[in-house]
């Protein structure tokens, strides 16, 4: 604050006192510059510090203090000169509360004090004056008495009027025009100010520079002035542009300097003759204006200088007034961004904490977990052996949700991110959520209109709503009402400022309310902690509210709970908004558990882990291949070896990481697929908090069913994008051009790269196509298109193949269907007739057979 203020200000800090200055207290003291800075108060200020020392004292004991206009002795030049300041002390506390320096903000006033001494000078020399004058004769009293430039001046020309006896008169002022000046038209009486429109007079009138050179009294008793020629000629009339005079007496006006203030000017327009008692009178009257004019003048420039000076005490006043405010509200905000910086750092050093442990346990978890599952299938038999792995098999379970909640708090788990509408996952966890809280708790559930989406893992949220409803549940003892509420919100700057943590902007916002006991300040400032809990020992690991802060700050958001004692909690969850299309969610229940003939390459360095994978695909009927690292995997693949999947752990020992196996292997063997498989993921392929796209991981530790799924789910997706878009062998000979009727298909496939390359296919072969991702958008796109075939994937998310074919079929009784499926189980041909059944993987030949058929086969409305 004090380096960038405008106003000189300094710090002393410290024992000694070290005195710190910004760049505008340099204007004070420039001979002590630079050496002063740093140096002791006492030092610096040596020889004023007797006068200093009490106000130090004071200001350190605690007193802020403000002096106004303090005669101070500064040495200057090499000499000592008395300058006056106005400024204020105000103690400095350090973290502790005591008092560890001094503020100072300060303003030189001695141009100010001087000049109201030369104001008092003044007054009291112009009072005198006119005190004196007064007794002249009346005008003179009328002159002296007025303060206003405009009106005395005025007043002096009607009162040389009537001593002069004259017809008319004027008083011009002296301006300075930039070429040599001219004298300005500034009062009239007695003759319409018509007649001097064209005037002013202009310095090289000759006859005139004797007055306005101030040398003297011009007069003239029966001549008419040309003042655009400068010299006399016979009286003709009045053309326009001439004075109106035949007579004139001219008196210059000189300030007390000598200056010419200007000329008083009187006439006739016949010939007439001034006597000389009215041109000493009008000489009297010039000399009084004078000092009328000269006083009316300083007074005003006192009054402006005054005004100015009590504008700039106002402002010093109000500085000293907002000084400490500004001062306690800019430690606060250097706190709270302290505060932030902390919590960041302790995040930070948890999280590495936290991904170091889960790798390990989780591994550990893994090896008992396979192990387990392995040891199920030999005492199948035996229901008490059964029942005890079951149990074992549970507290592996429990240990991978300790190891992910950790990891979530850390904000180090690897998120899926989809773009969604928190409004629809929300009601579809209804049951759920009643289930869970049971028949005793009310839940209510309010989706705002026009909801916006937002870009984030949806499992991680259906988790993080799971556990506020649990905790709520158990802080209302089982008795109350809950309240989710999902809304859009705008958090501004002024929150932000408040919340340094928070970006401004969009968001949406889950908001979960109960009745129950509600939280205590001390409370609240403890809850996203790990392991804090206030729930009985036994009944809570005190992870829940972490990894729900966890989840929400590394998706970008922002997590606030409001809460009183006895009156119920709300914790808000704001989740960036994103302007993108909501994205359909796809689930792998629709994957058989079976496995498969392929040969997959396990690159595991932890050797039980290794073990126990491979004997689990082993015991699926995959040929499995094993290595300790990646290199020994690259090693393996340059072999020669057939390899259909590359199953990686992401974080190995070695210079080779797993991502450069991945694309060295993917180089040496296009149409492998490859399966990550970890605990912890560092940022290999994780990156603020989100799986790279494109990539698939299996998180350990994982069962011998989800291991299946996954495997089969991959190898499937990578068969049928090998198929569809296939790699040309050397010399392999190109496709013949198929030309056919112009069908319009309409394309519904989930799996992005499945629906691109298989619409690309389509379109080579001669089809009209337009593609849909989920069966929702196929039903759109049906009521703007008419469609002849339709090729849509049996286990799409939300509404399946089969739904939405019945529907179509409901709408357009003759389109031909056919379904396409990596499952042995199709859709009931009795129920699609004409339909017609696409095995995944297919190739280019099967795709373009099946819609032929499809198209023979369909119904005829």
């Amino acid at each position: 604050m004090v380096v960038n203020s405008r106003q000189p200000k300094f710090v002393a800090w410290g024992p000694e006192l070290a005195f710190i200055y910004n760049d505008a207290y340099v204007a004070i003291f420039p001979e002590r510059h630079p050496a002063a800075l740093g140096r002791p108060f006492q030092q610096v200020w040596s020889d004023i510090w007797p006068q200093f020392e009490p106000i130090v004292q004071a200001t350190l004991d605690g007193q802020s203090q403000l002096y106004k206009e303090l005669l101070v002795p500064m040495q200057r030049e090499g000499q000592t000169e008395d300058t006056w300041f106005t400024f204020s002390y105000t103690p400095l506390r350090d973290d502790d509360g005591k008092v560890a320096g001094i503020l100072c903000a300060t303003m030189e006033v001695t141009d100010q004090v001087l000049a109201k001494r030369r104001e008092r000078a003044a007054l009291d020399e112009s009072r005198e004056k006119s005190a004196t004058l007064a007794v002249v004769n009346r005008a003179g009293a009328a002159i002296t008495a007025e303060l206003n430039v405009d009106r005395l001046t005025q007043i002096a020309v009607d009162a040389g009027v009537a001593l002069a006896g004259a017809e008319f008169g004027a008083f011009f002022y002296n301006v300075d025009d930039g070429e040599g000046g001219s004298y300005m038209l500034y009062a009239l009486s007695g003759v319409d100010r018509k007649h001097f429109d064209r005037f002013p007079m202009p310095r090289n009138t000759k006859v005139f520079v004797p007055t306005f050179n101030g040398e003297g009294v011009v007069r003239s008793d029966d001549i008419l002035l040309d003042p655009r020629y400068g010299h006399n000629k016979p009286h003709s009339g009045m053309p326009k542009g001439h004075l109106p005079v035949r007579s004139y007496l001219a008196v210059p006006v000189k300030s007390r300097d000598g200056s010419v203030i200007g000329g008083l000017f009187f006439g006739h327009s016949e010939p007439a003759r001034f006597s000389e008692a009215a041109e000493a009178s009008l000489v009297s009257l010039a000399g009084q204006s004078a000092v009328a004019i000269d006083n009316a003048r300083l007074i005003r420039a006192a009054e402006v200088e005054i005004a100015q000076r009590r504008e700039a005490e106002d402002k010093l006043r109000k500085l000293n007034e907002t000084l400490e405010a500004r001062v306690a509200a800019e430690i606060l905000e250097r706190q709270q961004a302290e505060a932030a910086l902390q919590q960041a750092q302790k995040m930070e050093s948890i999280g590495k904490l936290t991904g170091g442990v889960a790798h390990d346990f989780n591994n550990l978890l893994q090896v008992i977990s396979g192990n387990l599952q392995l040891l199920g299938k030999d005492v199948a038999n035996n229901g008490r052996a059964t029942e005890r792995i079951s149990n074992a098999l549970s507290a592996v379970e429990r240990g991978s949700r300790l190891a992910s909640q950790l990891l979530a708090f850390g904000r180090r788990q690897p998120l899926e991110p989809k773009v969604i509408n928190i409004g629809r996952l929300v009601s579809a966890m209804d049951d759920m959520l009643r289930r869970a809280l049971g028949e005793e708790i009310e839940v209510e559930t309010m989706v705002s209109g026009g909801l916006w989406n937002t870009f984030a893992d949806p499992i991680q949220i259906e988790n993080a709503l799971l556990n506020l409803a649990i905790n709520s549940r158990d802080a209302m003892d089982g008795t109350g009402k809950l309240t989710i509420e999902v809304g859009n919100a705008f958090l501004d700057d002024s929150y932000s400022r408040t919340h340094p943590e928070v970006a401004a902007g969009q968001y949406v916002v889950l908001a979960v309310t109960d009745t129950g006991s509600g939280m205590a300040p001390e409370i609240i400032e403890q809850a996203f902690e790990p392991f804090f809990s206030t729930k009985p020992e036994g009944k809570g690991t005190g992870l829940g509210l972490s990894m729900v802060y966890g989840f929400v700050k590394q998706s970008g958001g922002h997590v606030k709970i409001y809460s009183e004692t006895g009156e119920g909690t709300t914790v808000k969850l704001y989740l960036p908004r994103s302007l993108r299309s909501e994205d359909r969610i796809a689930t792998g229940d629709n994957i058989p558990t079976t496995g498969g003939t392929e040969t997959i390459l396990v690159a595991e360095d932890d050797e039980g882990v290794r073990t126990t994978v491979v004997e689990m695909l082993t015991d699926l009927g995959y040929y499995v291949l094993k290595a300790k690292d990646a290199q020994s995997a690259l090693t393996v693949i340059e072999s020669g070896a057939h390899i259909d999947l590359l199953f990686t752990d992401v974080v190995m020992p070695g210079p080779l990481k797993s991502p450069e196996l991945a694309r060295m292997a993917r180089e040496r063997l296009p149409n492998v697929a490859i399966l990550y498989t970890s605990g912890y993921t560092e940022n290999s392929i994780v990156h603020g908090g989100r799986l790279d796209p494109g990539l698939e991981l299996l998180s350990k530790p994982y069962t011998r069913e989800a291991l299946a799924r996954k495997v089969r789910h991959v190898l499937v997706n990578q068969a049928q994008r090998r198929q569809t878009h296939p790699v040309p062998l050397p010399g392999s000979p190109q496709p013949r051009d198929i030309v056919q009727a112009r069908l319009k298909l309409l394309l519904v496939e989930d799996d992005a790269f499945i629906r691109m390359d298989t619409a690309e296919i389509l379109q080579d072969l001669g089809y009209d196509v337009i593609a849909a991702d989920s069966g929702e958008q196929g039903v759109e796109l049906l009521r703007t298109a008419d469609i002849d075939i339709i090729v849509a994937d049996v286990g799409l998310p939300g509404m399946s193949g089969p739904a939405f074919a019945a529907l179509a079929r409901e709408a357009f009784p003759s389109v031909g269907l056919v379904f396409a499926t990596g499952n042995s189980n199709p859709p009931d041909a009795n129920r699609f007739s004409g339909s017609v059944l696409l095995p995944k993987p297919f190739t280019t030949a099967a795709l373009d057979s099946a819609v032929k058929n499809a198209a023979r086969q369909r119904p005829i409305a």
